[in-house]
């Protein structure tokens, strides 16, 4: 079977190699908008068809051989757990059509990183336990299923021979930098692909978040509960996946204790909600884990009585906004003060 190369509507789908040794003006246009991040070069000749920027992304990168993937729980098994890092996401998508192929542009890119200062912490081409499939699925992250489904604008890949498939992770200093190179065979229209090789090239500036949610004071607090029966709170933080509550969640603890010890006699549902990344299952339990957190804090820290709170989780089911974006999972992923 042949690789597919699709594209959403509205976008355009070491020292020794001299192709690298400086940026060659595209012969075709590049994406409107799109440019070269400064951490890597282009290869020459080639042309921008797929660009984003994300101030702040989580990412996993593969360090080692991919072993399988479990479709029940909709994630990827290695011989080594990958690198999960925070920060900063480009995402560019190149074309290098005509004679280039996969490996010609992967070898170029790995070659001008290590003689930067980058370390090759995973290289496909370099690993002789790599199967035929270890590549792609490996490097298909949860984010880019994500977009998939949510019918977000990038190059999505899905192959069924993918021996002409190569991928690397390489790190310098706070910069990671993910390749995947693949060949496409032929022209074809129906995807506006042209023969040639294609390399996505994700670079993560790892940085700390910055904090933007403003704390609801016990005053509001109180008038939410009397106009509706509840209040979201955004101020409560948690490490992906796990359920301490963070010390900067401390603000707005702080303000949910000052209303309960001004309402002495009201008792509430904490109640956690997450957006639909992950199973529904685990999304569930995690949900119940951080509302029970958030109880236990303040019972313990502020002296609030625990039978004026229970603990409850619903994951994804009650949304505030649509998951299909980054802005609306930040938005459902709330802890929520229910009367009871």
């Amino acid at each position: 079977m042949s690789l597919k190369i699709f594209r959403q509507w509205g976008v355009s789908l070491g020292l020794g190699f001299l192709a690298m040794a400086c940026v060659v003006p595209a012969l075709a246009q590049d994406l409107a908008g799109a440019k070269d991040h400064p951490a890597v070069k282009r290869f020459g000749g080639s042309t921008i068809v797929g660009y984003e920027v994300r101030n702040f992304d989580a990412v996993e990168f593969q360090t080692s051989t991919f072993k399988e993937f479990d479709l029940q729980a909709y994630r990827r098994i290695y011989v080594q757990p990958p690198l999960a890092l925070e920060g900063k996401l480009t995402r560019l998508w190149y074309e290098a059509p005509g004679e280039t192929r996969s490996l010609e542009l992967f070898r170029n890119y790995a070659n001008d990183l290590t003689a930067s200062g980058f370390t090759a912490l995973y290289d496909s081409t370099r690993d002789s336990a790599a199967g035929k499939y270890n590549n792609f699925l490996a490097t298909l992250s949860s984010s880019r299923r994500d977009y998939i489904k949510n019918n977000r604008t990038e190059y999505v890949m899905y192959a069924a021979n993918v021996s002409s498939l190569r991928t690397g992770t390489f790190q310098k200093d706070n910069t990671t930098v993910r390749l995947i190179a693949v060949d496409w065979p032929k022209d074809d229209r129906t995807y506006k692909a042209k023969q040639g090789a294609y390399i996505a090239v994700d670079i993560l500036e790892t940085k700390a978040m910055e904090q933007n949610m403003v704390v609801v004071s016990a005053s509001d607090i109180s008038k939410s509960i009397t106009a509706s029966g509840k209040v979201a709170i955004y101020g409560i933080l948690f490490d992906t996946g796990k359920a301490d509550v963070k010390p900067e969640s401390k603000p707005s603890l702080e303000q949910i204790a000052a209303f309960l010890k001004a309402e002495p006699g009201v008792k509430l549902h904490v109640v956690g909600h997450t957006d639909s990344v992950g199973s529904f299952d685990s999304n569930l339990a995690l949900s119940k884990r951080r509302a029970d957190a958030v109880a236990a804090v303040l019972a313990k820290d502020y002296g609030i009585a625990a039978n004026r709170l229970v603990g409850n989780g619903v994951a994804s089911l009650a949304p505030v906004a649509s998951n299909s974006s980054d802005e609306g999972k930040a938005k459902n992923r709330r802890v929520e003060l229910v009367l009871q």
